[in-house]
């Protein structure tokens, strides 16, 4: 037991605690601090100016890039070889996990082509389900390069981490409570799509991927290569971004803007691409459990207008995937 020292002048006492000049000595970078000297208030105002700017920032724009986000750099530069090395391979070896007939848009090709009359994008992908585990189809995870499944399997789980903690700071920006959105976002259902957007010698007649917004909660992009070419649409105008060093691309989808009635809006974008340099990137699609019913959250309408109908979200999702890209067309017949 700690003993008390008297003040004498003073009629009181403290007790006796360690020297903090020596615990501070004793502690390293991965030595977590005694639990008595945590402070809770310590970080509140600068947690309150990140959730202001969040929110300005989703209503404003629906679109960010994070750094310092806490994914290892380790990963990342794994991830980014085992994708560049996957797409260079032969095409025989890619197509050894090429799409099935079973409906499903998992494997490596194209989507969104339903007539032999619709213009087509200049790029393929390779798609995989993560989460839920349960879903996973493993014979559409590369075993070459021999990292490649662990590394998905590793960037997904700290991705599906990163997407809690964003969920959070967009429930308590709502006024919704952040157990809302766990509930809505049960299990963290999750895809991994990997974007090739090869050369084209007329680069300036062709798009890499067409004008869409992300039937999703939000999406998660990371750059593979230096190689720019995402465009979002602001106020009628596309702008280009560069993405900043191994910075994760955020960008709210049409789920969020359902949920938020409109508070937020999901953002219209689409790829380019150039003459002389392959773009790779890959996106991590974070949407709602299977089960839920789409619809703007009692708690952010209060007793205001009503902006969005309601539909199950798996009549949704089968509303986008039974039409081509076409800017934020499925999600406008929602609206009232």
């Amino acid at each position: 037991m700690a003993k008390s020292v008297v003040h004498s002048q003073c009629g009181g006492y403290t007790l006796s605690v360690p020297n903090v000049q020596s615990l501070a000595t004793s502690l390293d970078k991965s030595t977590q601090i005694p639990e008595k000297y945590v402070r809770p208030e310590a970080n509140s105002s600068p947690k309150k100016k990140l959730q202001i700017k969040l929110h300005r920032t989703c209503q404003e724009w629906s679109f960010f890039q994070l750094v310092n986000h806490g994914v290892p750099e380790e990963l990342i530069e794994g991830l980014k070889a085992n994708t560049v090395e996957f797409f260079n391979k032969p095409l025989e070896e890619k197509m050894v996990y090429k799409q099935d007939n079973s409906g499903s848009v998992q494997g490596y090709g194209q989507t969104f082509v339903l007539s032999e009359e619709q213009k087509l994008d200049w790029s393929d992908m390779f798609y995989v389900t993560t989460r839920p585990v349960a879903l996973r189809k493993m014979k559409f995870w590369p075993t070459s390069p021999s990292t490649f499944r662990d590394n998905m399997d590793r960037y997904s789980l700290e991705l599906t981490k990163l997407a809690s903690c964003l969920w959070q700071y967009i429930a308590t920006n709502l006024g919704v409570a952040p157990e809302v959105f766990e509930q809505l976002f049960k299990d963290h259902p999750q895809g991994l799509r990997f974007n090739y957007y090869p050369p084209c010698p007329e680069a300036d007649k062709v798009i890499g991927i067409s004008p869409h917004s992300d039937a999703t909660g939000f999406s998660i992009l990371l750059q593979i290569n230096d190689v720019q070419g995402l465009q979002i649409r602001k106020d009628g105008e596309w702008i280009a971004v560069s993405a900043l060093p191994n910075a994760l691309i955020v960008n709210l989808g049409d789920i969020t803007e359902i949920m938020s009635n409109g508070i937020y809006k999901s953002i219209e974008h689409r790829g380019m691409t150039n003459t002389q340099h392959p773009r790779i990137s890959l996106v991590a699609f974070h949407g709602p459990d299977n089960s839920i019913m789409l619809r703007p959250l009692p708690e952010v309408v209060g007793d205001g207008k009503l902006n969005y109908g309601s539909m199950s979200y798996q009549e949704f999702m089968k509303s986008v995937f039974n039409k081509k890209l076409e800017g934020k067309s499925v999600i406008e017949k929602l609206k009232l």
